[in-house]
C-alpha cells in the first residue's frame, strides 16, 4: 500500500503526517515529504488550528494499523477531553488491565498529538512521552490545552 507524507512547521519543530489511501497512519518528528493528499491536507490544517489554539479535537481519519488492544487504548485515549488529563490507572480500570500495559500502549501511540497521549498521567509524576522532546514535549503540549495546573 503507498504512503503518502506532508511535512508541517510547527512549535515543536518539523512534523510529519504519513497516510495512506483510508487514513493517517503516523506522526513523526522530523521534516518529510510533501505529498499533498487530501487526508493529509486535511490533518495539516488540524494541525495548525490546534497549534493556533483554534482547533481542540481531531476529526481527520486515522487507520491505526496495530492490535485491538492498542486501537482500544488509543481510543480511551482519544475520548479524553482537550484541556484534562487521566492516570495510566484510570485507563487501566476503564479497560481492565494493568497500568503497565497502558503505559506501554501510550508509548507505542503511533500518532502523537492527534491521539493525545500527553494527556495520559503517572499516578505521582508525568510518567513517559512517545513523541521526540520526551517530557519536555509532554509539558508543552499539557500547557498548550491548559492542563499545566496540575504541573505546579
Amino acid at each position: 500500500m503507498s504512503r503518502f507524507e506532508q511535512s508541517v512547521a510547527s512549535p515543536l519543530g518539523p512534523l510529519t503526517l504519513i497516510a495512506d489511501a483510508v487514513g493517517i497512519i503516523a506522526l513523526e518528528w522530523r521534516d518529510g515529504r510533501r505529498d499533498g493528499t487530501p487526508v493529509l491536507e486535511q490533518a495539516a490544517d488540524q494541525l495548525a488550528e490546534y497549534f493556533a489554539e483554534k482547533r481542540q479535537d481531531f476529526t481527520v481519519p486515522i487507520r491505526l494499523t496495530c492490535s485491538e488492544f492498542q486501537r482500544g487504548v488509543c481510543a480511551a485515549m482519544s475520548a479524553i477531553p482537550f484541556g484534562q488529563t487521566r492516570t495510566y490507572g484510570d485507563l487501566a480500570a476503564q479497560l481492565g488491565v494493568p497500568a503497565q500495559a497502558i503505559g506501554q500502549a501510550c508509548g507505542g501511540n503511533p500518532i502523537p498529538i492527534l491521539i493525545p497521549c500527553q494527556r495520559v498521567l503517572g499516578a505521582k509524576g508525568l510518567g513517559g512521552y512517545s513523541g521526540d522532546g520526551g517530557i519536555e514535549t509532554k509539558v508543552w503540549l499539557l500547557r498548550h490545552e491548559g492542563a499545566a495546573g496540575l504541573l505546579i
